[in-house]
């Protein structure tokens, strides 16, 4: 009996460890659901908080620069035409050859114009005997007219006849000088110290006396290039402002120049402005004919820049995303000015200061509300660059689901 009473009493209290026991499990089953399902509901509130990063709108203090192409050209370059006609008899100066002012670089023969000169000297001759002739009779009629010997008509006519003698020397000699002139053009010379970079003619050629250039006489220093100037920036270009020529064949920083011209117009079908920088080319560097790119530094454009990847572009044209005080989004419309690439300027629409969204979503939309952050993830997000990143997400998706199983 007594040993019965035992047994009854040792299961009695099994089943009550046992019940104990599953009552424990129980509680930690439900509190663990509780909790995870706690863990999974702040996850869910903090990833549907809309993160953004935000650049503010401000004038632009950087200085600008400015890089445009241009040929360079001497500073004196002028072609040679010969003046008289005839055939060339001579060249002295080649390509490549130094020429100082005055110096005769090549000479013409021309029979015709030599026997036109000789021409007008005999009718400045003739002329000049013509007028001692009709001077001498005018004399002797104006003597006897002092006597009534002759009429007043005769002594007109002897008046007029000494005038016209007058004329006709004045003429021939005029001709004749003019021919004299001319065949100073026998000789062509050099109007400025420079180089001879082209030769057109060879001995024995034709030369009409026309245009057709002969000799290309250009100076080496100090050179020029002409640049056009974009309407947006010629209200900071000045003269006196300098400026760096660049060939890119020859590497190097370039060299130093001035603006020394201003064209002070737009170019209606251009838009653009015409200077010219003048290069100082002692060393001989450069070479007239080359392509150059100049670079002009202007000062900073004021205008108010942000960054271009804050752009949004709908049907309804080119916005931004403004983040107000409250962290509510506006969408503002824009003008874009100068596209600098990862910086553009915004002509109109904005005010300075505002706070623009950087890489908006398609979704973006007006009085959303966002959650402004820099370099710093916000809480209950993995950094991006951390290598457990992905086996923490994976371990909380795994605990969610045996919570909810």
């Amino acid at each position: 009996m007594t040993d019965k009473s035992n047994l009854t009493r040792k299961t009695k209290w099994w089943v009550i460890g046992f019940l104990l026991l599953l009552a424990v499990g129980s509680v930690n089953t439900i509190f663990n659901r509780f909790k995870n399902e706690q863990h999974l509901a702040a996850a869910v509130v903090e990833q549907s908080k809309n993160y953004v990063k935000v650049a503010v709108v401000k004038a632009s203090d950087a200085e600008q620069k400015l890089t445009l192409p241009g040929t360079l050209l001497g500073f004196s370059q002028s072609p040679i035409a010969g003046r008289a006609a005839g055939y060339l008899k001579r060249w002295y100066k080649d390509i490549g050859s130094v020429v100082l002012q005055g110096e005769v670089i090549a000479e013409i023969d021309s029979p015709e114009l030599d026997q036109q000169l000789f021409q007008g000297q005999a009718t400045q001759q003739q002329a000049s005997e013509s007028l001692q002739l009709a001077k001498s009779s005018l004399e002797r009629w104006e003597a006897l007219r002092k006597k009534d010997v002759v009429s007043q008509q005769e002594y007109d006519e002897r008046k007029s006849t000494y005038m016209q003698a007058l004329s006709n020397l004045n003429a021939s000699a005029a001709n004749y000088e003019r021919l004299k002139q001319l065949t100073t053009f026998k000789k062509i010379v050099a109007p400025f110290n420079g180089v001879i970079t082209k030769r057109n003619v060879d001995i024995g050629d034709l030369v009409d006396g026309t245009t057709k250039p002969l000799f290309l006489i250009t100076q080496l220093d100090p050179l020029r290039v002409y640049v056009y100037v974009p309407q947006a920036f010629v209200r900071f270009v000045k003269v006196g402002q300098e400026a760096t020529v660049k060939q890119e064949e020859l590497g190097g920083n370039g060299v130093t120049a001035k603006i020394t011209k201003v064209a002070s117009a737009i170019d209606p079908l251009t838009r653009t402005m015409q200077i010219e920088v003048t290069i100082n080319n002692k060393g001989g560097i450069l070479m007239p004919g080359a392509f150059v790119q100049v670079s002009l530094r202007l000062p900073p454009s004021k205008a108010l820049n942000m960054p271009s990847n804050a752009l949004i572009v709908r049907k309804s044209g080119t916005q931004v995303a403004v983040v107000d005080d409250q962290n509510k989004v506006h969408l503002l419309p824009i003008t874009v000015g100068r596209d600098y690439g990862n910086n553009i300027d915004v002509t109109q629409g904005l005010k300075g200061g505002e706070q623009v969204i950087l890489n908006p979503s398609d979704s973006v939309a007006e009085g959303d509300e966002v959650h402004i952050v820099k370099d710093v993830k916000p809480e209950g997000e993995k950094k991006e660059d951390s290598p457990n990143s992905s086996k923490e997400n994976e371990k909380t998706t795994v605990e969610s689901a045996k919570a909810k199983s």
